[in-house]
C-alpha cells in the first residue's frame, strides 16, 4: 500500500489498493490489509493461525469472510474476529472510529442534536480520533476519517 501523507489524527493515510486476488467465499476482489492488522484484529484463538503476509479484507457487506490470504488458504470469518466490521450487514456496534470506539450511531447523533458538520466537530464531541493506532484497531489498517465522514453525510441527510 502506499503512504499518501498524515491525517488530521496524525496516523498515516494510505489509499486502498485493490488487488486481483479474489475472497474464496464469495469471489470478490479483495482489498490489501496489512499482517499487523490481521494479527491484532483475529481472536486470540486465531493469533497463531496467522500465516504468510499476503493479506486481503472482503469488502462485500453480505460474506461472511472478513480476512484471507490466497497464498496459504487461510480465512477468517466474521465470528474469528476481534471486533464488528462496520461495512459488513450485521455488524453490531457499527464503530466509525475503532480506536476510541465511537459508533456511526454516536456521529450521527453530533450531527443531528449537536449541529457537527466537519469531522473535527464531530471528534470533538464524541472523542473520535485522540488515541489513534489504527494500523492496528481498524479492520482496513487505515485512518477512520473517511468512515467518520460518510457517517457525518448520512447525518446530514437525515437532519
Amino acid at each position: 500500500m502506499k503512504i499518501d501523507n498524515e491525517c488530521c489524527c496524525g496516523c498515516n493515510t494510505q489509499k486502498i489498493e485493490q488487488t486481483k486476488d479474489n475472497c474464496p467465499a464469495c469471489s470478490n476482489e479483495g482489498v490489501s490489509v496489512s499482517k499487523v492488522t490481521v494479527e491484532h484484529l483475529v481472536s486470540d484463538n486465531y493469533c497463531n493461525t496467522v500465516e504468510g503476509d499476503q493479506y486481503k479484507i472482503c469488502m462485500n457487506e453480505d460474506c461472511n469472510v472478513v480476512y484471507y490470504n490466497v497464498d496459504n488458504g487461510i480465512k477468517f470469518l466474521k465470528d474469528q474476529v476481534r471486533v464488528p466490521i462496520w461495512f459488513k450487514k450485521d455488524a453490531n456496534p457499527k464503530y466509525a472510529c475503532y480506536c476510541s470506539k465511537v459508533t456511526e450511531e454516536q456521529v450521527i447523533e453530533a450531527v443531528i442534536k449537536h449541529g457537527a458538520k466537519t469531522v473535527k466537530e464531530v471528534n470533538a464531541i464524541t472523542g473520535a480520533m485522540k488515541d489513534s493506532n489504527c494500523k492496528e484497531n481498524n479492520p482496513l489498517g487505515l485512518c477512520c476519517h473517511k468512515i467518520i465522514q460518510e457517517a457525518i453525510d448520512k447525518g446530514l441527510t437525515m437532519k
